[in-house]
């Protein structure tokens, strides 16, 4: 059977929903004669009668009724559909996946400033690292180091630069005497540290392990040892004098990016995002 045109479906639709051919026609800004030829081409593919016609009125038949409901789910999804991807995006969250440190330490005391710059966009914040399920959490941005194998569009936002961190009180002892506080998503912070700047750390001192790298830096500024802590990471710390950083910082190699599952261009949103954190980052905003 061969398959009914959407045009013809889209006559039938208006027809029976007025039960009025001229009142489709005028609401399709076609002849009477163009419905008339269009419903009955319908009925000739389907095979059925659509309509029953008495005393010059139209009334739907079972077959009628149901192609009706069909017709009217079908076109409403479709015009949801250009109503979201022509306006919805503009009212949708940007869903920004974060990893927990840069989040809490950085990201989120800067956010406002985007609000304000872009009330347009709502940022929705999910805390994670890793590897990044954009389809099945929804998520449209992502910020991570370049530390794995993303697999999708990546943008560079700066580069890395690490270096111990410590109380005041602490700046003239920390690599000889103050316990060393380790993370263990960057158990090798220390040595590859030490290995680039050519610093001999002795192994005497004592060493404390913390599950995530913020909670190293909290350690570092509750007084409990030295950190190797991102530059970032402590900006507001070292301005407001919490925490010092005896030997400054250098790169580690490592980069933060902005991560995407699809092209940046298919949402402006992204590209706006993108220009923003880059200002964030060289203090440009």
């Amino acid at each position: 059977m061969k398959k009914p045109s959407l045009n013809a479906l889209k006559v039938f639709e208006a027809t029976a929903r007025h039960l009025n051919m001229v009142k489709s026609a005028q609401e399709l800004f076609i002849t009477h004669g163009a419905v008339s030829r269009q419903v009955k081409l319908l009925e000739s593919q389907l095979g059925v009668n659509l309509f029953v016609r008495r005393n010059r009125a139209i009334f739907l038949t079972k077959a009628g009724e149901t192609l009706l409901l069909a017709c009217q789910k079908a076109f409403s999804e479709i015009n949801d559909a250009v109503i979201d991807i022509t306006f919805g995006r503009q009212n949708k969250p940007l869903v920004v996946s974060c990893e927990p440190t840069i989040a809490m330490r950085w990201l989120i005391a800067r956010l406002p400033n985007f609000q304000e710059k872009h009330p347009e966009i709502v940022v929705h914040l999910f805390a994670a690292g890793g590897a990044v399920s954009f389809a099945e959490k929804g998520i449209d941005l992502a910020i991570r180091r370049n530390d794995f194998d993303t697999g999708c569009f990546m943008e560079v936002l700066a580069a890395e630069a690490v270096g111990p961190v410590c109380v005041p009180s602490m700046k003239d002892s920390a690599l000889n005497k103050a316990v060393r506080l380790h993370a263990n998503t960057r158990l090798n912070a220390w040595s590859d540290w030490s290995a680039r700047t050519k610093h001999d750390i002795p192994d005497r001192v004592d060493h404390q392990y913390f599950e995530h790298f913020y909670l190293s830096l909290q350690a570092a500024s509750a007084g409990l040892g030295v950190a190797i802590a991102s530059k970032f990471m402590v900006e507001q710390d070292l301005i407001e004098g919490r925490l010092v950083a005896p030997y400054g910082f250098i790169p580690d190699g490592s980069t933060y990016c902005l991560l995407s599952e699809t092209d940046f261009s298919e949402d402006p949103r992204k590209n706006i995002f993108l220009d923003w954190l880059r200002a964030q980052f060289f203090n440009k905003a």
